[in-house]
């Protein structure tokens, strides 16, 4: 799909489950995009307060870092050019691909109506062999795949939503990042330095030296099998054509 006319939607929204996960992620294109026009929602379902190892802080610590994160986060936004973001609240480390949760992305996806919705790969749990996908990961991912379809578009699913005011919305397109199967790439050249800036606005996870590397690192590998110097690559689910494309 890089070699076709490269698709721009209006409304995009990223669910992801902690602070920084976007911007490791799918920061590229969510700027690429905002740059364009699109407006972006970006969604966090927990506010990563268990996000510390550090043995001097006690539990009563989680809320202040809930808040520092939450503050980092809309910092790494506003360089993205993301005009809106939502925080949910759930607890970090404890995610799971609830009902109740399927349920509250149901809610922002009709509330906010994007054409695309970003999220992980919830099958994934090896990467490499150095790193077990985060459980918080696949929840949200599970979740939000769930929430796209068939929660978000269905009339009658959580009907309490619909009493409230929620119409039914079907979103067009359905971006998995963390793919084994990815056939999309996004070339991220033009951003690649917003996404790392924006990245390192997570001062307290990251090192904002090392990030560098790491992202032009990834980026590249993302784009190596297209050509691409830096790349963001997908799963790409097209759930409904616009009609320039039937």
């Amino acid at each position: 799909m890089a070699n076709e006319k490269e698709y721009y939607p209006k409304i995009a929204m990223s669910i992801q489950a902690h602070p920084d996960d976007q911007d490791y992620t799918v920061a590229g294109t969510l700027a690429k995009w905002a740059k364009a026009g699109c407006k972006v929602i970006s969604v966090l379902i927990t506010s990563g307060d268990s996000g510390s190892n550090d043995a001097a802080k006690g539990a009563d610590y989680k809320a202040e870092l809930a808040r520092l994160r939450e503050t980092e986060q809309l910092a790494a936004n506003k360089t993205l050019g993301i005009q809106q973001t939502v925080f949910l609240h759930y607890p970090d480390g404890e995610l799971e691909p609830s009902l109740a949760l399927r349920k509250d992305l149901t809610r922002v996806i009709r509330q906010y109506k994007p054409d695309v919705v970003l999220a992980g790969n919830p099958e994934a749990w090896f990467y490499g062999n150095e790193y077990v996908n985060h459980p918080d990961h696949r929840a949200a991912a599970q979740a939000a795949c769930a929430a796209v379809f068939p929660s978000a578009g269905t009339r009658f699913m959580f009907t309490d939503l619909l009493e409230a005011g929620y119409e039914p919305h079907n979103v067009k397109r359905l971006y998995i990042h963390g793919s084994e199967k990815s056939d999309t790439w996004i070339d991220i050249s033009e951003t690649i330095d917003i996404k790392i800036e924006a990245l390192q606005k997570h001062a307290s996870q990251v090192d904002a030296h090392e990030v560098d590397k790491w992202m032009r690192d990834w980026a590249k590998e993302e784009g190596k099998e297209i050509g691409l110097d830096f790349a963001e690559a997908y799963r790409v689910m097209i759930l409904q054509k616009d009609e320039e494309e039937k």
